[in-house]
């Protein structure tokens, strides 16, 4: 019997195919799926991965088998998975396993209008209902069975966004992208058509064996192509989605990573400007420049635990206009306060060609501090350490600690967030000052309490 402890996350279904999921388990998924949001029918969609339409076929044999009617949108972006949900008001799955190795394969499920389907939200239910018939059985198909029709909504999702930015008025840009052989090769060219935008396209052949890199942009390693060829080319800016291309990442002119943190604070100017004194979220690492920005530009920031259930909520209870993560997921709540790299990107683009000057210089404004980056340290006791570093820091004069997530520790001219993964065994750390040698200090003081 198939461990659903492995494999059912936090927030999704994610594992190895077929040696910890198969298309038997995922049709008992759909099955499960229908049956806790009460469904009459849904939406599915699925990556380039060679798993996929295998799994997402099975996935709605098993939700048509408990009478929901399935709408299959084929080959998509976990975005526009998002866009069918919210445009046609159904509950949705899609079959990816975002910035994972090949063999990997997962479910990222949605109820209508894409709210999230997390553990408090469905999930642990899901799970729960699937292990039940693993050991008793599946259940009998209902007397009427849901119908399965297939729907491109590629251009409606392209128009949608463009109805969001104003890309048509802007100066001639030559971009760089980097689909790393995901779903960005698949969306891109249908949004960027008849922009003015010179598109410069790498690695856009679907492929989900990954044969030119991992699509996981947040490894630097991942980018170094798309570094070079913004050098060479001498392009505007650089774009890198990850494999199912709900993340973007940009690199400036230079071919210089643009941190999200200052994406969240060029986005949040832009939306803010529409829309004076909304609400902004941003997640408790990403930079001081964030909320700095907000305030600034007449909002009022909002600060939350890292996680895409958590943003949401949050969203949805503040009726905010828009939030940001360090992880470059980017929310909007013109797109159901879903994550859309895409619609960031545009923002991004319409921000450059809107002014003459380079993209480093536009992001320079937003981009106001120094920061470590995440640096993860595998330890036996995550709770001990944590607590260690509470010991440390406490009580100390100037400085105020908090438990959002994890422990964040700030002082005057610096601060720091240590957090345990919910996953592994790692604690991580991200820290932030005034100037390098200040965060250099800091980070080296808690690594040294932390790995001991």
């Amino acid at each position: 019997m198939a461990d659903l402890s492995q494999i059912v996350k936090a927030y999704d279904v994610r594992g190895v195919v077929p040696d910890q999921w198969d298309e038997g388990l995922a049709e008992l998924f759909g099955a499960a799926f229908v049956q806790v949001t009460e469904a009459d029918g849904i939406v599915i969609g699925h990556d380039m991965r060679p798993s996929s339409p295998g799994l997402s076929r099975a996935f709605a044999r098993g939700a048509a088998g408990r009478g929901a009617d399935v709408t299959e949108i084929g080959l998509c972006s976990t975005d526009e998975l998002y866009y069918a949900s919210g445009a046609l008001d159904l509950p949705g799955a899609m079959f990816t396993a975002s910035h994972n190795p090949a063999q990997y394969n997962g479910i990222k499920m949605c109820r209508a209008g894409a709210a999230p389907v997390g553990q408090d939200t469905g999930l642990a239910d899901i799970r729960a209902l699937v292990e039940g018939w693993l050991e008793n059985g599946a259940p009998e198909p209902v007397a009427e069975t849901g119908s399965v029709t297939q729907r491109d909504v590629l251009g409606d999702y392209a128009a949608h966004l463009r109805s969001l930015v104003d890309l048509v008025h802007i100066r001639p840009l030559k971009v760089v992208v980097d689909a790393g052989n995901g779903m960005g090769g698949h969306t891109v060219p249908t949004v960027f058509q008849g922009l003015p935008v010179e598109l410069d396209p790498m690695y856009f052949e679907l492929d989900g064996t990954f044969p030119n890199h991992e699509a996981n942009p947040l490894d630097p390693k991942n980018i170094v192509d798309l570094q070079a060829r913004v050098r060479e080319t001498g392009a505007d800016l650089g774009l890198a989605f990850d494999g199912d291309a709900d993340r973007c990442f940009v690199v400036d002119e230079n071919g210089d990573p643009v941190s999200p943190s200052a994406i969240t604070a060029l986005v949040a100017s832009r939306e803010l400007a529409k829309e004076p004194g909304a609400t902004v979220i941003h997640n408790c690492i990403t930079s001081w420049s964030v909320p700095e920005v907000v305030k600034e530009s007449g909002g009022r920031p909002v600060r939350t635990r890292v996680g895409h259930s958590f943003i949401k909520a949050e969203m949805a209870r503040t009726g905010a206009i828009f939030g940001g993560e360090h992880s470059a997921h980017y929310y909007f709540r013109d797109f159901w306060n879903a994550d859309t790299g895409m619609l960031a990107a545009m923002h991004v683009l319409a921000a450059l060609g809107g002014q003459d000057g380079p993209l480093s210089g536009l992001v320079a404004q937003y981009d106001r501090y120094a920061a470590s980056g995440e640096i993860n340290s595998t330890v036996d006791d995550q709770a001990g350490r944590l607590a260690a570093i509470k010991a440390a820091y406490e009580g100390r004069e100037g400085v105020e600690l908090d438990e959002l997530d994890g422990l964040t520790v700030t002082a005057t001219d610096w601060w720091f967030n240590l957090r345990p993964s919910n996953t592994e065994p790692l604690l991580r750390l991200n820290a932030e000052g005034r100037d390098a040698a200040t965060v250099d200090r800091v980070r080296d003081e808690v690594l040294a309490i932390v790995r001991g």
